[in-house]
């Protein structure tokens, strides 16, 4: 009896939870082998993605996004989405690799857009009489320093990148959700965010729910789940190399490419 009981299906709840960012809570390198074995042990019953998310890196956000297309299409199973507290920008993205979205009625939902940015001392060096000296092979490896004047040809790079990457973010959109989206483009993909019951009347959300309600409609009363998340280490054990990812990334990432996130 004891055998059968702990043998009976279970449906496999992915938590989606943090930043989405290269070094960070959520992305590819800690979740692809969680979203592996969620679907490798499906065994034919749907997978749910349990999403609080504010969005970060368009390249983790589509890296997720296709691993749990490709494993679902794999497994052959159904996937739905639930938004918590928040699901937009890069996290409405992971929402759209589920066939079926959920959300709460006063969830954050949408923020189909992309931001940028960063700052500039140019003046306040010039001030404390500093001197920036830059040296560089190719006119444009300097692009976007922060100690130098702004420059329009640099400003209008900037938002032709950004204008790319909300293309593809909207495009995304149109090929997950389809025909359900019903609100004008215009009012869905200008960047703004709204609640979870106008995005169900907006076509981005498919209905209201949490994570409790999910499971029954798909298993019944009395459906149990198996949740598959990061293992967390203590903080102490991680705090020497947060900050010395933390300093890489101010010193190197940022200064190769611009600030730009979902």
């Amino acid at each position: 009896m004891r055998l059968r009981f702990w043998r009976r299906p279970r449906i496999q709840v992915i938590e989606l939870r943090g930043v989405l960012a290269s070094r960070g809570a959520l992305n590819i390198a800690a979740y692809g082998p969680l979203i592996d074995r969620a679907f490798a042990r499906a065994g034919g019953m749907p997978v749910i993605l349990d999403i609080e998310s504010p969005g970060g890196s368009p390249v983790q956000s589509d890296l997720i996004a296709t691993r749990i297309r490709r494993r679902a299409e794999k497994a052959g199973v159904p996937v739905h989405a639930v938004i918590g507290e928040v699901g937009a920008s890069g996290g409405y993205w992971l929402a759209c690799a589920a066939d079926r979205i959920h959300a709460n009625p006063m969830s954050i939902v949408g923020s189909i857009g992309v931001i940028g940015g960063g700052f500039g001392a140019s003046e306040l060096l010039t001030r404390a009489g500093i001197e920036r000296r830059v040296y560089t092979a190719g006119e444009n490896k300097a692009r976007l320093d922060p100690f130098s004047p702004e420059k329009p040809e640099d400003v209008a790079f900037v938002k032709a990148l950004m204008g790319e990457l909300h293309e593809r973010f909207k495009q995304w959109v149109r090929t997950r959700r389809g025909a359900r989206l019903l609100a004008p483009e215009a009012s869905v993909f200008d960047g703004g965010w709204m609640l979870g019951a106008r995005a169900v009347e907006a076509g981005l959300v498919d209905a209201l729910g949490d994570l409790d309600s999910v499971v029954r409609e798909l298993g019944g009363e009395k459906m149990r789940v198996e949740v598959h998340r990061p293992r967390k280490r203590g903080l102490l054990s991680r705090l020497p190399r947060l900050m010395a990812e933390a300093a890489l990334d101010v010193l190197e990432e940022r200064r190769l490419r611009p600030d730009v996130s979902l």
